[in-house]
């Protein structure tokens, strides 16, 4: 069953293009922006992320589920019951009450935006500038019964011109803005769409502390990362701060959520290594499972099941689970830095 609307997934979001040759330019651009032969000129960051969520969104939601985020984990929990305690920790951090209206910045196919609206309450106003994205977004909270309290924007959240100034009651971010081209820029458009006095909340990909510049091993690992998770750069937690209080926010507080502790705390990228307790798709996230699905792909390709091409797709998800595992263990890359701002009540 899962299987099947897999199939029926990945052709609706290849439509009979050549996979294989989407994937093969997708992993040029970083050299379409940096390299020796560079076009940076005519490049944009935006219409990248685009392309590789079109290219990889049906199998990050087969492995991962709908909500497409990282959680501080716990052995007594599955990856999925984790996700939702995290979400929960999000909604009391930034204090939700009935009849708020917030913005969810990059909201994907809104995962966390349902377990909002549902226990929270509120209005949320989806923004994203994938609309394939945001159609599924839309069919999944209809078949919920929640779509009456769901508005959709797509744009990209580096210019929602479309929204007022002052509009917004709260906000979050999901591991949406490491993609941006322009972190400030990002921060300062959601700075301008939250009313005086509103929370913000972020979860951000970030180079911890232990992130050595001179250390060759250190470099790779970030490359690597750029490249698979499409990010123009990866700031340090400190450097986020400190764009967020360039551009007006107050830092309310902040923390590295996957750092693994001696309480039992499992590493975030464990799901990536070990099926753990989770039963459902679990075995597709571990390496064995990686490297079997690719091939299982390329066998359904030839047998018509997914588009031809789309075991490039895996192999290109397998790239970026080592490269996650590889920063994790060295414990250099988090994705779980997160912090709670504020606009203040008065001033600019």
């Amino acid at each position: 069953m899962q299987l099947r609307k897999l199939s029926n997934g990945l052709k609706a979001a290849y439509r009979g293009r050549d996979v294989a040759h989407r994937v093969q330019r997708f992993n040029g651009w970083s050299d379409r922006i940096s390299g020796p032969n560079a076009d940076g000129a005519g490049y944009n960051h935006s219409e990248t992320v685009r392309e590789y969520y079109d290219l990889c969104g049906e199998f990050m939601v087969f492995s991962w589920g709908e909500s497409l985020h990282f959680a501080p984990l716990s052995p007594q929990e599955s990856l999925e019951e984790s996700k939702i305690r995290h979400q929960r920790l999000m909604m009391a951090k930034l204090e939700l009450r009935q009849g708020m209206t917030v913005i969810d910045v990059g909201c994907g196919i809104g995962g966390p935006m349902r377990r909002v609206v549902r226990e929270a309450g509120v209005r949320v106003v989806g923004v994203n500038n994938n609309e394939m994205q945001l159609d599924k977004a839309k069919a999944l909270n209809a078949e919920a019964g929640l779509d009456h309290m769901v508005d959709y924007l797509a744009c990209s959240f580096m210019d929602m011109g479309a929204i007022a100034d002052d509009t917004f009651d709260r906000g979050y971010a999901i591991e949406s803005t490491c993609h941006a081209p322009d972190k400030a820029g990002a921060f300062a458009e959601i700075y301008r769409v939250l009313k005086p006095g509103s929370l913000f909340w972020g979860q951000e990909m970030c180079m911890t502390e232990k992130f050595d510049t001179d250390d060759s091993r250190h470099q790779a690992i970030k490359r690597d990362l750029m490249q698979g998770i499409v990010l123009k750069d990866i700031a340090t937690t400190a450097e986020v701060n400190r764009t967020l209080e360039a551009v007006g926010f107050q830092v309310v507080e902040g923390a590295d959520l996957g750092v693994a502790s001696d309480d039992g705390t499992t590493p975030w990228y464990q799901p990536m290594e070990t099926r753990g307790r989770t039963v459902v798709n679990a075995f597709y996230r571990t390496p064995l499972g990686r490297k079997a699905f690719i091939g299982a792909s390329r066998l359904a390709g030839t047998l018509g099941l997914f588009p031809k091409g789309s075991a490039e797709v895996v192999r290109l998800l397998n790239e970026t689970a080592n490269a996650y595992v590889a920063g994790g263990k060295a414990g250099i890359f988090t994705p779980l830095y997160c912090f709670l701002v504020r606009k203040p009540s008065t001033g600019r």
